[in-house]
């Protein structure tokens, strides 16, 4: 048996040449069982993977069974390795905050680096040190399930809202008992799956590529995450668990990316299908010769200590830089000083504080679509509320990506019931979520009859999102819409409440729905929080971070779209006439041969940064410090600063959110109609006015080319700051 290196009192002065002396004392299997993770559901068949010297399993659901696994890599293996334990900690441990989208709906990155933080502590309680989170994949297609695991369609969104959520799962140090290992995925442009199908095929540009989907992760990297995930999809014809131009020549060349990188589930067995790799032994070869430090499935050494690969099939070298890569991350975490927890000491459920945080998050992820008439807030003296819908009395209100033991929601119905103590309450269901059932349409409208106001509670149930669970139509699933529609016959004033993990395609009933609020899956808290909000209680302040299409046929959609060369000014009719194309001749004008489709009207049902309040805003006039600024100035640090007051002219508080976006007028690449580049959330009492400030720079006004070189042009750039996409003020920058 090799030479033991764990204790403190064996142990070289500095980490390195500790795992130095480590990495020399260990054989070739050793390295190599070092670079995997996999998961048995039995603690026993886990233990026999720790004593094959695994170098990272999954959690085995409490502090007591992740101390035995680490007892065991401690005790029973040659060099005493402590085991990194991964779990999927996505948007809660025990206590479950909004899915990651709704999250970014509230444009506070506070709200992701809260969660994060309550994760870490009650995972690693339980002996978890590393999640596989967050998922910062730009998704423009709302067809694709696992939307609801990131943060919608903007690149500087996913940037922002990736960073704060590494912020809090990492914490000022590795060291520290209440910090986790955070991983950023899915390297790279999984969420460009052609159709929206999972794990499909991506082929795209270089600059979209360097544009839109790397920006994201290099962010990442920025803050400190520790792991990376590769996807499960190619990138330009090559898989990315194989891809060494973007794990090895992009991420660690280019970027100093120094941590690990992680497999997903199989993607390396995947390699197979993909069509690259002839036999387990050659995807094997082909991903860590590519960059892959771990292999997640644990096919490269058996349990029994036996390895697939020979020291000929990867260089040494390659596999050497893997193994100090993983043991870094021990070392980092404490790992070899104290691998265990103190079990009496594990979180299992959710605390007052922590509660109160996941109802804080949950209300500020809310977004009102829609609101004639003042339905909203549900207000006045006692009266008859009826809800109906699926969603009445359901507790399916924690999201895709919750572990079994979290701790379950209540219902709307009973939120409610706290909300309106006095008010009589009565819960019909109306439909199913997957079938129709008149019997049950019919008593939901007569029973609205006898009721002030219904509250209809509708949605996509969270086994139709997250991974796995494309879907083709985005409409209502089952008689949703049919209820909808008969409530809406019946004349009484109602609400529509939706929970969802996707945007959804409400163009069959949306305009006959006076009051429409977009509340996701919000978590442990989110009937509470919804409670509040129709109460009035909450003023919803949160913005749609995806576009909601008015056809599943108009996706993707997303508003950072270019102009094409005939970008459409008026929708087009079935029924036009058809115009002699022979009269026009080739370079015709008219507005007819425009992008654009004959059966929808122009732009989405509600477009990206959409939301209502319960008061009102205004934006004073926008200062620019400096008019002009010359290129090389810029380069060198210096910014434009931009000013607006904003004003809530209301008669309540309220959240306003703000977008600074630009546009670039004239570039040697087609640029995106708009761009955000900033955003606030301000919290304003009524009649209060506070002045916003923006700095734009060298980051924010340039852009990648197909060479992959990062460029920023001369010339004039539109700004536009205020709420929502078409901003309440402009200005032009000019770099000379």
């Amino acid at each position: 048996m090799a030479i033991r290196i764990v204790g403190p009192e064996q142990r070289s002065e500095t980490a390195e040449a500790f795992i130095e002396e480590l990495l020399a004392a260990m054989t070739w299997e050793q390295k190599l069982a070092q670079l995997q993770i996999a998961f048995r559901p039995r603690l026993e068949d886990a233990k026999d993977l720790a004593r094959g010297g695994i170098g990272a399993v999954f959690w085995p659901r409490s502090a007591e069974a992740a101390n035995e696994l680490q007892r065991t890599a401690h005790e029973e293996t040659p060099h005493g390795i402590p085991l990194l334990v991964g779990l999927d900690v996505v948007h809660g441990q025990r206590t479950t905050f909004p899915v990651p989208l709704a999250q970014a709906a509230s444009f506070d990155p506070a709200v992701a680096e809260t969660d994060a933080r309550i994760s870490a502590k009650e995972a690693a309680s339980g002996g978890v040190n590393w999640t596989f989170s967050p998922m910062v994949d730009v998704s423009r297609d709302p067809r694709w399930g696992r939307v609801v695991e990131g943060f919608g369609e903007d690149t500087h969104v996913n940037s922002v809202f990736g960073a704060a959520k590494i912020r809090g799962y990492q914490g000022g140090s590795l060291a520290h008992k209440d910090s986790i290992l955070a991983c950023a995925k899915h390297f790279v442009a999984y969420g460009q799956a052609e159709g929206g199908r999972d794990y499909n095929t991506v082929d795209l540009s270089v600059q979209r590529l360097r544009n839109v989907y790397l920006e994201p992760f290099r962010a990442a990297v920025e803050a400190g995450a520790t792991t990376v995930m590769a996807a499960f999809n190619t990138v330009s014809g090559r898989p990315a668990h194989a891809n060494g131009d973007l794990l090895t020549g992009l991420l660690k060349d280019e970027w100093g990316f120094e941590g690990v990188v992680v497999g997903d589930a199989d993607g390396v067995v995947n390699l197979i299908d993909h069509g690259v790799a002839a036999d387990l032994r050659d995807a094997l070869q082909q991903s860590y010769a590519a960059g892959l430090d771990v292999e997640m499935g644990g096919n490269a050494v058996s349990a029994e200590g036996e390895a697939l690969l020979s020291p000929g099939d990867v260089a040494s070298d390659r596999i050497d830089d893997g193994v100090r890569r993983v043991l870094r991350l021990k070392h980092a975490l404490g790992l070899f000083d104290n691998p265990y927890r103190d079990a009496a000491l594990e979180v299992t459920a959710p605390s007052e504080g922590t509660r109160l945080a996941a109802r804080e998050a949950a209300e500020k992820c809310l977004v009102l679509l829609k609101n004639d008439g003042g339905v909203l807030p549900l207000g006045g003296s006692p009266r008859r509320i009826l809800l109906v819908g699926p969603y009445a009395e359901s507790n399916d209100h924690l999201g895709a990506w919750v572990q079994s033991f979290a701790e379950p929601a209540g219902t709307l119905a009973d939120a409610l019931r706290e909300e309106f103590p006095d008010w009589s309450l009565t819960m019909k269901e109306g439909s199913g979520f997957f079938h129709k059932d008149p019997a049950l349409l019919a008593d939901a409208v007569s029973s609205a009859k006898q009721h002030d106001v219904i509250v209809v509670a509708v949605g996509e149930p969270s086994s139709l999102t997250g991974e796995a669970s494309s879907r083709s139509d985005l409409r209502l699933p089952g008689g949703q819409e049919e209820l909808i529609r008969a409530i809406a016959a019946t004349g009484k004033p109602f609400a529509v409440v939706m929970f969802n993990g996707r945007p959804l395609v409400t163009s069959a009933w949306i305009d006959s729905a006076p009051s429409v609020l977009e509340a996701w899956h919000l978590g442990l808290e989110g009937p509470a929080a919804v409670a509040r909000a129709l109460s009035g209680q909450v003023n919803p302040g949160g913005r749609l971070p995806m576009t909601f299409p008015r056809s599943s046929s108009q996706v993707p959609i997303h508003y950072d779209h270019e102009n094409t060369g005939r970008p459409a000014t008026v929708s087009a009719r079935m029924d036009e006439d058809v115009v002699d194309v022979a009269l026009m001749g080739p370079a015709n004008t008219d507005d007819r041969y425009t992008s654009k489709y004959r059966d929808l009207p122009l732009g989405p049902q509600f477009a990206f940064g959409h939301g209502l309040s319960y008061t009102s805003f205004q934006y004073g006039r926008l200062y620019v410090e400096k008019g002009d600024l010359p290129l090389a100035a810029l380069r060198g640090g210096r910014t434009f600063r931009l000013q607006v007051p904003l004003s809530n002219t209301g008669d309540r508080p309220g959240d306003e959110v703000t977008l600074v976006c630009i546009r670039d007028r004239v570039a040697s690449l087609a640029q995106p109609v708009r761009r955000l580049r900033a955003f606030a959330r301000t919290s304003l009492d009524a009649g209060q006015t506070e002045l916003l400030t923006f700095e734009l720079g060298w980051n924010d006004l340039g852009f990648w080319d197909n060479g992959g070189r990062y460029m920023v042009e001369r010339g004039d750039f539109e700004v536009y700051v205020g709420g929502g996409m078409d901003g309440c003020a402009g200005t032009v920058l000019r770099l000379t």
